[in-house]
C-alpha cells in the first residue's frame, strides 16, 4: 500500500510540475503572440503564413507532438555527393602513362565524397535552407521528404562565411515551416531540433536555449550562434531548431564533442541572419557585404588595461587600410569603437558582423574613443571584395605572459621559445615589432631598452605580413 501510495504521490507531483510548465508556457504563448506575428521580416519568397502552434494544443499527454506534426513534414533529408580529384602517389612499378608523359607524370585519381545532412523547406515552391558544408561543391543532391518523396535539387547559392546555402527542388505546394524571430529568443526557453542525425530521418530531440550570441568559436568567419543543449549530432546539420510554438529560430550547424556525438553543446545559426543571407542569395546570387577597411581586434581585459579603457568592451582598430572608408573618415590605429548607430558594441565580432550585413553605400555613425576623448564619426561603407577580406584576430592572440623567450634581430622576431610567454602571447617568427607601450622603436637597442623598462603588462604593436595588430604580454 505504501509503495502504491508513494507511486501515486510521485505521479501527482510530476503531473503538477508539468501542468505548471504548461501554464508558464501558455503565458509565454500569449505574450509572444501579442508582440510578434510570423513573417514580419520580408523575404523575396512565398513563405509560410500559417499560425504557430497554440498553447491549447499542448497537453501532458501529447507533449510537443503538435509542434512536431506541424514542423516535421517541412524538414528534409539531404544526400549530396561530389567528385574530388587527388594526385595519385608515384608507384615503384612501371606506369604506361610515363611512356607518353614522362617520369614525373602522376595521373590524378578521382573519388566520390558523400555527405548526409538536413534541410528546411521555407517556401511551398521548393526553396530549402541548409548548411553550406552539407551541399557546397556538390555535383549531385537528393532531397527526401518525410513523405518519402525524392527530388533532385540544384544549388541556388551558398555563403561559406556563415555556412548558409539555399537549394531548390522543382515542386509545388510543399509543406513549409513558419519563420520565427531569433532576436526574441530567450535563454532557458524550450527548443526542439529536427533533422536526420546519422542518417536517421525524422528524428526529434528536445532541450533548452543555453546561450545567445556565441562568437569567437572559430567555426565560421561570421558568428552569432544560438547555443542549445538539445541533442544535435552529425547529420543534424542544416536542420531545424524550433521553439515551443513551432517557429523556426535557427539552422543547426555545429557541435562541441569529445567524440563523434552530442555532448550537450550545439550551435545554430539564428534564423534572422540565415534569412538575410538567403534574401541576398536570391536577389543578387551572392552575399554583398559592407566594408570598413580596418583590422578589428577584441578588447580583452589586458587590452582595456593597456589602453586605460573604462571597461573591456568595444572593438580595437589594430590597423587601418590606406584609402579605405575608415581612413577617409579619420579613423586611426588604436581607436576603439564603442557604439554603432547608437547601439553599444559589446565585442568586436558583433561589430564585424554588423558592418558586414550593412549594405555598401550606407553611412554609419560610430562612437569612437581615442585616448581620453570620445567623438562621433560618420563612415560611408563600400563593398567588401574577396581580396579585402580580413579575419578577426583569434582570442588566443590576447593570452600572454612576460616578455621572455623572445629573440629579435632588427626588430624582426627570429625565435619564439616554445612554452614561453612570447608564444602564449601569440607572437610568431617573422613578426616585426613596431611599438612597445605605444612608443615607436627603431632598432634592437630601442627594443631592449623599452623591454627592460617595461614592468607588468606590455603592449606591443606588431607588423605581421603587412598588417599591424596589438598584442599584450602580461605577467
Amino acid at each position: 500500500m505504501d509503495k502504491q501510495h508513494n507511486r501515486g504521490r510521485w505521479a501527482a507531483a510530476i503531473g503538477l510540475l508539468f501542468s505548471l510548465a504548461i501554464g508558464i508556457l501558455a503565458g509565454s504563448f500569449v505574450t509572444a503572440r501579442a508582440r510578434h506575428s510570423p513573417g514580419t521580416m520580408a523575404v523575396p519568397l512565398r513563405i509560410s503564413v500559417s499560425s504557430p502552434v497554440s498553447a491549447a494544443e499542448i497537453s501532458f499527454a501529447s507533449g510537443f507532438s503538435p509542434v512536431v506534426e506541424r514542423v516535421g513534414p517541412a524538414v528534409v533529408n539531404i544526400a549530396s555527393s561530389k567528385i574530388v580529384s587527388s594526385q595519385r602517389e608515384r608507384s615503384l612499378f612501371s606506369d604506361p602513362f610515363q611512356q607518353f608523359f614522362g617520369e614525373e607524370f602522376t595521373p590524378p585519381s578521382e573519388r566520390k565524397e558523400k555527405s548526409l545532412g538536413s534541410g528546411v523547406i521555407v517556401s511551398p515552391d521548393g526553396y530549402i535552407l541548409t548548411n553550406n558544408h552539407v551541399v557546397g561543391g556538390a555535383s549531385d543532391i537528393t532531397v527526401t521528404l518525410a513523405s518519402k518523396r525524392e527530388y533532385k535539387a540544384r544549388i541556388v547559392g551558398t555563403d561559406s562565411k556563415t555556412d548558409i546555402a539555399v537549394v531548390k527542388v522543382d515542386a509545388k505546394d510543399l509543406p513549409v515551416v513558419t519563420l520565427g524571430d531569433s532576436s526574441r529568443v530567450r535563454v532557458g526557453e524550450f527548443a526542439l531540433a529536427l533533422g536526420s542525425p546519422f542518417g536517421l530521418s525524422e528524428t526529434v530531440t528536445m532541450g533548452i536555449i543555453s546561450a545567445k550570441g556565441r562568437v569567437n568559436l572559430g567555426i565560421e568567419d561570421y558568428e552569432d550562434f544560438i547555443q542549445t543543449d538539445t541533442a544535435i549530432n552529425p547529420g543534424n546539420s542544416g536542420g531545424a531548431l524550433v521553439n515551443a510554438r513551432g517557429e523556426l529560430i535557427g539552422i543547426n550547424t555545429a557541435i562541441v564533442a569529445g567524440g563523434s556525438g552530442n555532448q550537450g553543446v550545439g550551435f545554430a545559426i539564428p534564423i534572422n541572419l540565415a534569412r538575410e543571407i538567403m534574401s541576398q542569395i536570391l536577389k543578387h546570387g551572392k552575399v554583398i557585404r559592407g566594408y570598413l577597411g580596418a583590422w578589428i581586434q577584441p578588447v580583452t581585459i589586458e587590452i582595456a588595461r593597456a589602453f586605460d579603457l573604462p571597461q573591456a568592451e568595444g572593438a580595437l582598430l589594430g590597423d587601418v587600410e590606406e584609402g579605405s572608408p575608415a581612413a577617409k573618415s579619420g579613423l586611426r590605429r588604436g581607436d576603439v569603437i564603442e557604439a554603432i548607430e547608437g547601439e553599444s558594441v559589446t565585442d568586436s565580432a558583433a561589430l564585424r558582423l554588423r558592418i558586414a550585413m550593412t549594405p555598401p553605400g550606407t553611412k554609419v555613425r560610430l562612437k569612437v574613443r581615442r585616448g581620453n576623448s570620445v567623438r562621433e564619426v560618420d563612415v560611408v561603407l563600400t563593398e567588401l571584395e574577396a581580396k579585402e577580406e580580413r579575419s578577426e584576430i583569434p582570442l588566443e592572440m590576447e593570452r600572454s605572459r612576460p616578455l621572455q623567450g623572445l629573440e629579435v634581430e632588427n626588430l624582426t622576431v627570429t625565435r619564439v621559445r616554445p612554452g614561453s610567454a612570447a608564444e602564449d602571447a601569440g607572437l610568431q617568427r617573422g613578426d616585426v615589432i613596431v611599438e612597445v607601450n605605444r612608443k615607436p622603436v627603431s632598432g634592437d637597442r630601442d627594443f631592449r631598452r623599452a623591454a627592460a623598462a617595461a614592468s607588468g603588462s606590455t603592449l606591443l604593436l606588431v607588423n605581421r605580413e603587412g598588417t599591424t595588430l596589438y598584442i599584450v604580454v602580461s605577467p
